[in-house]
């Protein structure tokens, strides 16, 4: 019996070890660029230096971010969400499908020319923004 409790702990500290594992390793994809640039600016930056501007699609994703924006010289990071208005719906850059939303409450309201940034501070929730505003950003790594 003692045997068998002594299994399942360790089981449990290895599948810990995953986890925490795999929360490291994604936090280290995400990096915050503090410069202030347009959106199409950072999207443009991330793809040449990194991957692309960071796709967040489920709460795990957002809590992580949220830890990266904390450090933001801006009110507002842009993300990859953007809006499109001759289809008039909101995607992910990364063509990750938009299930998971954390908008602010009134957001979005469809407009054309916008795009989806996080506050830095507060409830971190998403904004559509004028494509043209300059903030930091968030890129993602291979």
């Amino acid at each position: 019996m003692q045997f068998l409790w002594i299994s399942l702990c360790l089981m449990k500290l290895m599948l810990k070890g995953r986890f925490v594992f795999k929360v490291f390793s994604a936090v280290d994809k995400v990096i915050l660029i503090k410069e202030n640039k347009t959106w199409e600016e950072a999207l443009y930056y991330c793809r040449d230096h990194h991957h692309d501007l960071v796709t967040i699609t489920n709460m795990d994703q957002q809590t992580l971010v949220q830890e990266k924006v904390k450090n933001a010289s801006t009110d507002y990071v842009w993300t990859g969400l953007r809006y499109t208005c001759t289809l008039d719906f909101w995607f992910w850059v990364s063509d990750e499908v938009v299930s998971y939303t954390n908008w602010a409450e009134g957001e979005p309201m469809d407009d054309c020319d916008m795009s989806g940034a996080m506050e830095t501070r507060g409830g971190h929730q998403w904004r559509k923004k004028n494509d043209l505003e300059e903030y930091n950003f968030l890129c993602t790594k291979d």
